[in-house]
């Protein structure tokens, strides 16, 4: 039998030979065998091709996704591997070697290799089960094409669950021989027509909690799958700025809420301190008119601009300013309560002359 061996190339092309690339791999441990000569050593052809695919992604792109990869099947792995061809490559590898490689690229004194190596590794973002996405397109793409790769599953025993867990109350179709899972999860239930019935919903696991035996295997039985794995964006890496997975899931309408928000606590800000800026300044106009206004009705000035002297006659007679005088819209309520008064004295009047009496 003749066993023939084809040799392992290079999935992305690169103008670098896989000799270059191992001669540039520095060493920045120090040997465990402090006598021995590496000048010699000579990589694997493997990890020669991760530096070169590593060193040409963090070339070419200017946004890196750092995913957690907790509970992601090789099959689902593979699914978003190619949903997201044509938008962004997936880039997986001991976090060690990652370190390694942008260390290596220190030496090159690029401003966006410094910043990279100080935001991923310094930051502490490489730690865990992490992989890394690079793009150049839009995220939120990204991130949709992640979030409908997520695959429902069950419990499984010794998992940190992501969310909490309630049995909804009704009958479970279960035989009465069943009751000691839920007596374990102090679950009340009783016998209905030969089958186990929980009387209310039960909560059965919490958000960050182990799932254990009891809870995995009762869940099991019911056939609830209460959780949803796949990657998980834990930070976001774009051209020198690191944010959160929230940031992508801002509407415009949350924008304009900020904004708002700010330009309200500026205008605060200013007019408490007498300092005039641009967001201030229709209200320091608006409270300068107010008070000239104020002026022309406690004295005989009119002020002929801006409507002044309709103002000042709207003022002291109480008309055109959304109401009666203040004593105007006064006296009206007394003078109703009045004359409700007066129609009750009435009637009984009218009552007391009917002409005969009780007994009449």
């Amino acid at each position: 039998f003749v066993v023939r061996v084809r040799p392992q190339q290079d999935f992305w092309a690169s103008s670098r030979s896989s000799a270059e690339f191992s001669a540039t791999m520095v060493r920045h441990r120090p040997d465990k065998n402090k006598g021995a000569d590496n000048s010699d050593r000579v990589f694997s052809d493997k990890k020669v091709n991760y530096f070169a695919t590593a060193n040409k992604l963090f070339d070419e792109y200017n946004k890196i996704l750092v995913v957690s990869n907790d509970n992601v099947q090789s099959s689902q792995m593979q699914s978003i591997r190619i949903a997201l061809r044509g938008q962004a490559i997936v880039l997986m590898g001991k976090n060690t070697t990652m370190k390694k490689v942008l260390l290596d690229r220190l030496a090159s004194g690029s401003a966006k290799d410094e910043m990279i190596y100080s935001k991923l590794v310094k930051d502490g973002l490489l730690k865990l089960n992490v992989g890394l996405i690079f793009t150049n397109g839009d995220l939120n793409d990204v991130k949709d094409v992640i979030d409908k790769c997520k695959i429902q599953a069950p419990a499984r025993q010794g998992s940190v669950a992501p969310l909490d867990v309630t049995i909804p109350a009704g009958n479970t179709g279960l035989e009465p021989t069943k009751t000691s899972f839920f007596q374990t999860l102090n679950i009340n239930t009783k016998i209905t027509k030969g089958t186990v019935e929980i009387l209310k919903d039960e909560p059965v696991i919490k958000a960050g909690d182990r799932v254990g035996s009891s809870e995995a295997t009762l869940l099991g039985m019911l056939g609830i799958k209460p959780f949803f794995y796949g990657m998980e964006i834990v930070k976001i890496y774009d051209n020198g700025e690191v944010y959160t997975r929230k940031a992508l899931e801002m509407t415009d309408d949350d924008m304009k809420k900020m904004l708002e928000g700010g330009i309200a606590n500026v205008t605060g800000v200013s007019l408490a301190t007498g300092i005039t800026t641009q967001a201030s300044i229709p209200h320091v106009m608006m409270n300068a008119f107010k008070e000239m206004l104020a002026v022309t009705v406690g004295s005989d000035y009119v002020m002929e601009s801006c409507n002044g002297a309709e103002l000042r006659e709207a003022i002291l007679s109480g008309k055109g300013l959304g109401g009666p005088a203040p004593a105007a819209a006064a006296a009206a309520p007394a003078e109703e309560k009045k004359e409700e008064k007066k129609v009750v004295e009435e009637e009984e009047e009218e009552d007391d002359d009917m002409g005969f009496g009780l007994f009449d």
